[in-house]
């Protein structure tokens, strides 16, 4: 087995990662996903081995998503029931692709795992994604219409909801209705499984809660982050035997996201479900193209295209460099411009009040 590397700590990549890491939290804040879609790739840009980003963002995710769940119990958006049962059979999910993971490590070194986190992250964002963003923009039209359905729980939800199967059932505040074990189980195996091997849950977690549960986005985005919880403290605890967590990462991560996660958290208060969705759907995409540039790098590590010249690899690393950035810029400016616009909204509204008291009574 290729021994683990950990990069070289220098001032600039402990300020890149600290950057990174109070994004990511924000990210992590608004949407529920915990903000490693973002911060793996980011990690990798910076030299650090696939498995080790992997891990190193599990050790993290525990601790800040403890702290944006209890924010965001306090506006009521969190299924704490919901979250603990699902990051229960996360749990099995997460020992399954640990041993996936580093098995291709044993096999394949570096350059293995490099590839193929940047292939799940690839395929996984392109179908989630471009979901999301299609979602947001019903959402967003229907609401322009003034229809109410937006809101509503899809068929398949309502049909979930339907189903009774003795002895499995428990109801969730969320849900605002019995749901039956049996559903929930693979829901959570799988969203512990993916986020084994490439540090992100929330790419099931989130979409299986609101599509297939009927959760709110709200509630299913701050339930997501008990999961991540849940599953990230056994996630660490199995990375870490094999040596596989760098604990300076994984802190320089968590101080900026303790920061980003408190002002992510603060903004749902203010926004509405197709903004975090549509949020959650751009930086996705744009990840995804981050991550398509590197492919063909380690390929020619692996000797699979052995005539690709240096030159080639290392302009398409600049362009997986530059469109990363962009993805952070993008997920960091949209977050704060929703809540600046959501606040100045708001005061409006408290203003008109103030002012004819009278009207709101009525």
């Amino acid at each position: 087995m290729e021994s683990l590397s950990f990069i070289d700590l220098t001032l600039y990549n402990a300020l890149a990662l600290f950057v990174v890491g109070f994004i990511g939290g924000m990210v992590s804040g608004f949407i529920g996903s915990g903000g490693a879609f973002v911060m793996t790739p980011a990690m990798m840009t910076l030299g650090v081995p696939g498995i080790i980003a992997v891990a190193s963002n599990i050790c993290h995710k525990f601790p800040k998503s403890l702290v944006g769940a209890m924010k965001r119990h306090k506006y009521g958006q969190v299924d704490v029931k919901l979250g603990i049962i699902m990051g229960i059979f996360a749990e099995a999910g997460m020992l399954l692709g640990k041993h996936f993971m580093t098995d291709i490590k044993h096999l394949y070194g570096d350059a293995g795992s490099n590839l193929y986190v940047s292939v799940v992250f690839i395929v996984v964002l392109g179908i989630v994604g471009s979901f999301v963003l299609r979602d947001a923009y019903r959402m967003h039209k229907d609401e322009q219409a003034g229809d109410e359905v937006a809101n509503q729980a899809t068929r398949l939800a309502k049909w979930v909801q339907s189903l009774h199967i003795p002895g499995t059932m428990m109801y969730f505040p969320s849900l605002k209705a019995r749901v039956s074990l049996l559903i929930i189980a693979p829901l959570g195996f799988a969203t512990g499984m993916l986020a084994a091997t490439i540090a992100v849950g929330g790419f099931i977690g989130v979409p299986a809660m609101i599509y297939i549960l009927g959760a709110p986005a709200l509630m299913a985005s701050a339930s997501e982050l008990v999961i991540a919880f849940v599953m990230g403290l056994g996630g660490t605890i199995l990375y870490a035997l094999d040596g596989s967590v760098d604990i300076r990462l994984a802190m320089i991560i968590l101080a900026g996201s303790l920061f980003g996660i408190q002002l992510g958290a603060i903004g749902t208060t203010y926004v509405k479900d197709f903004v975090v969705k549509l949020v959650m759907g751009l930086i996705m995409v744009i990840v995804l193209f981050s991550r398509f540039f590197y492919i063909p790098g380690y390929l020619n590590q692996l000797g699979m295209l052995e005539d690709l010249p240096e030159t080639t690899v290392t302009t398409l690393k600049m362009f997986g460099d530059g469109t990363l950035v962009l993805a952070l810029a993008v997920g960091g400016l949209t977050i704060v411009m929703a809540l600046l616009k959501g606040m100045a909204e708001h005061r409006r509204n408290q203003l008109a009040i103030t002012e004819h008291p009278l009207a709101q009574e009525n």
